[in-house]
């Protein structure tokens, strides 16, 4: 990597220390700006557009790559290299929905819903990543939002099966 750069190791590791710091940089960088946050005038439109896009995005080979490295060399550092920003965004959609005067779900729920199961479906699977699929998992945060699905039952205090 170094050579490929025309300086020593040394550099590299005196200004990033770890290949994981390093990964975490470009993977902040990289992340930064790529998605436009959507103004659709709704909120089920701009998470859409915005799940739609990050498909998209989490489909490209380079980029694919670029979140296995960073999460698998860097621990928690490199998970929210490449959370960071996808959080913020998310963030400035509900928060506008918010300014319409509007209910929306909470920044976790919609990371939860929307964030997890795309990161999950790129990184760990071979499913592919579709603009329809995109569309269900927001279908499925607002239901849960106004009540349409169940909860999981959490009386007992357990949410795995024993």
């Amino acid at each position: 990597m170094a050579s490929r750069a025309g300086v020593h190791a040394t550099t590299v590791y005196r200004r990033w220390g770890s290949v994981a710091e390093l990964l975490a940089d470009v993977a902040t960088s990289r992340f930064s700006g790529d998605i436009v946050v959507p103004d659709t005038g709704t909120l089920r439109g701009d998470l859409e557009r915005y799940a739609s896009d990050l498909a998209k995005d989490l489909c490209d080979p380079d980029t694919l790559a670029l979140v296995r490295a960073t999460i698998g060399t860097g621990g928690e550092q490199g998970a929210a290299a490449c959370r960071g920003e996808r959080q913020e965004q998310l963030g400035a959609i509900l928060e506008r929905e918010q300014a319409r005067g509007r209910e929306r779900p909470t920044l976790e729920r919609t990371t939860d819903a929307i964030l997890a199961p795309l990161y999950y479906r790129a990184v760990f699977t071979n499913e592919p990543l579709t603009s329809g699929w995109a569309y269900d998992l927001v279908s499925h945060l607002l239901s849960d939002e106004n009540g349409a699905a169940t909860a999981p039952d959490t009386a007992s205090g357990n949410l795995l099966a024993d």
